[in-house]
């Protein structure tokens, strides 16, 4: 097909490794008439597909990530484009040897084959190695490498072998139209389609095609170093790809695979170099492509030292030079996961952004499972684009947190660890008196929520062993023995807990009950000023969420939930409101502080406050 269609089921932005996928897992499902727009040439458009090193490693300490990443390596084996090398992670530090560990049962837990291996076994696997620097490795002999391109092209041809499939390559996208919420087409230098259904996956430009249509997708474009030294003596024998396993020099932040009879050596150990998607150069202003930069050496320098130090025999030989440099272009997101679902602001307009090559094709499947039943079997909901709070969403925040954590891509970063940056962004009224009292402060979506008070410290006095002081550092780690003696006094005496991070929302309006009754797997038919703890479901029946719903008068609920779940649940609510707005949401968060006072003298305290009877038979459990 020579022209754009006027309109179309669905239209696919990118036409990289994720938008490749998307069209096959649409086609796969039964979709037709989609249409799949990039303004790059085929089959390499100038994206981050077209420089990635390709290699797949397996284990994550997310199970989410791992399902999507074990996924999409058995998309690619059917597809016939993977090459199994195996590969290590290499400890040169006793920290690293004990993150391994952790590593090793993460990957068990979710059915990966992996051993940890002596610094021999590490040299009999990779023999140009400096084993005398580390103290052992992390092996999974199921990594391997994946042709990316070719895997796209043969997902494209099977989208167009079943008449599902139109594409249009050096076709750029100059606007998307929104009417009343909804998307309803997109704007093009060859034309304009109509379509209910647009889908971002455009890795690093995603944000500007958003914001054409009123939209966000918080991430940012980052550098990611590369070089490709050869020819390497050691490979010339080498039939195909990849003979040796790829190596992960986890402490220096590095990595080193064999590609052919070059070796590549990457590094997100250098400067955290953050671009914005409209500087990021056009096709026709790039020397290489628009996300292959030119190479700063001086930055890259440092890194190279450290991999000599691990593969001397290789980059320590004058033979070998450096072929090929670049600074790679990929996206970061502020939580590192990548940005999956429908947006908040626009329906019909869908993200598929910041994913890595290892886990496109799982993710595709996901979320057009997510398109199409609304229930997709690996629950994306740690990705879901919902969850971030608008304060998340902004450049500040953005450029904040994806600084700090591009340098622990490879990091050790404990389940508790709390960021740094852009902090106190949002406070109770209690804040200043918790601070005073030594409130030790975890963040909750931009909220500050005490974890202990030191002046509460006197009480390890009074429960001794009772408290259960954690004999390993790691498990002690972002936590204090206060926290269990306040738990202990709190069951005693009676205690007060900060909730204000808790979103707040209140539906209201002649249709609510008959809303709320929809939505809830609990009766909400009860009195005014009962409260009920209930789940939603999914479409498939699964638990979308668990909250509390107050009924304040025959019109009036309020909905509490966690702040971490927030956002997600305000877009399941807002989704499923009554088309003819008889009942109504609005976000009070902000608006309203919360205590819990717990503990069998809560009574007592709350008693000492009001004037109104606080016993069992007059605001019995379950009242507001």
């Amino acid at each position: 097909m020579s022209t754009l269609p006027k309109q179309a089921n669905v239209v696919v932005i990118g036409a990289g490794i994720v938008g490749n996928s998307m069209v096959y897992h649409l086609a796969r499902l039964g979709w037709k008439d989609i249409v799949l727009l990039d303004k790059g040439p085929l089959p390499n458009p100038g994206g981050s597909t077209g420089h990635a090193s390709n290699f797949i490693f397996l284990v994550d300490h997310s199970k989410e990530m791992a399902k999507f990443t074990l996924d999409s390596v058995a998309q690619y084996k059917e597809l016939g484009v993977f090459t199994q090398s195996g590969g290590i992670e290499v400890a040169r530090t006793h920290e690293r040897a004990e993150e391994l560990k952790r590593r090793l049962a993460s990957g068990k837990s979710w059915g990966i084959d992996a051993e940890l291996i002596s610094p021999a076994r590490v040299k009999e696997l990779v023999p140009f190695i400096n084993e005398k620097i580390i103290l052992g490795g992390f092996y999974t002999p199921g990594i391997g490498t994946v042709d990316s391109l070719r895997g796209g092209t043969l997902m494209r041809e099977y989208a167009q072998s079943k008449g599902a499939l139109s594409i249009f390559a050096k076709t750029e996208i100059t606007g998307i139209d929104v009417e009343r919420g909804r998307v309803r087409g997109v704007r093009t230098t060859n034309g304009d389609i109509q379509a209910d259904i647009v889908v971002i996956a455009c890795g690093l430009w995603s944000p500007r095609l958003a914001r054409m249509a009123g939209a966000h997708i918080p991430l940012t474009p980052a550098v990611h170093q590369m070089i490709s030294v050869g020819p390497v003596p050691l490979f010339a024998d080498t039939v195909g790809e990849i003979k040796y396993p790829i190596v992960r020099d986890m402490d220096t932040n590095g990595y080193e695979r064999q590609h052919g009879s070059d070796m590549e050596v990457g590094s997100y150990d250098h400067r955290p170099i953050l671009w914005e998607p409209e500087d990021v150069p056009s096709i026709e202003q790039a020397k290489l492509s628009p996300t292959e930069l030119p190479f700063t050496k001086e930055d890259f320098d440092p890194s190279l030292e450290r991999a000599l130090e691990l593969m001397p025999e290789i980059l320590g030989d004058e033979r070998v030079g450096i072929r090929h440099a670049i600074n790679g272009l990929l996206s970061l997101t502020p939580d590192g996961f990548p940005i999956l679902g429908e947006t908040p602001e626009v329906k019909g307009l869908w993200s598929v952004a910041a994913i890595w090559i290892k886990e496109a094709p799982g993710i595709a499947r996901s979320v057009v499972e997510w398109m199409t039943t609304g229930a997709p079997e690996i629950d994306p909901s740690g990705s879901d684009i919902a969850r971030f709070y608008d304060h998340q969403k902004t450049k500040m925040h953005i450029q904040a947190r994806t600084a700090e954590g591009f340098n622990k891509t490879y990091g050790i970063v404990h389940p508790r660890e709390q960021w740094a940056s852009n902090r106190n962004v949002r406070l109770s009224p209690f804040y200043e008196r918790e601070k005073a009292l030594g409130a030790v402060f975890f963040e909750a979506m931009g909220w500050e929520r005490p974890n202990w008070y030191e002046s509460n410290a006197k009480l390890l006095a009074e429960y001794g062993d009772r408290v259960m002081p954690r004999k390993y550092e790691w498990d002690a780690r972002w936590w204090s023995p206060i926290i269990n003696a306040e738990h202990l006094a709190m069951r005693e005496r009676v205690g007060m807990v900060d909730l204000s991070a808790f979103a707040i929302f209140d539906i209201a309006g002649p249709g609510a009950l008959d809303y709320v009754q929809k939505m809830a797997v609990a009766q909400m038919d009860v009195p005014v000023g009962r409260v009920v703890y209930t789940s939603l479901l999914n479409n498939a029946g699964g638990i979308k969420a668990d909250l509390t719903i107050m009924r304040l008068d025959a019109n009036h609920f309020r909905v509490v939930t966690g702040a971490f779940d927030g956002m997600r649940d305000k877009k399941w609510f807002t989704d499923h409101l009554p088309a003819d707005g008889s009942a109504q949401l609005a976000d009070l968060t902000s608006a309203w502080a919360t205590v819990g006072v717990w503990g069998p003298r809560a009574r007592d305290l709350v008693q000492s406050c009001t004037g109104h009877n606080m016993s069992n038979a007059a605001f019995p459990f379950a009242t507001c």
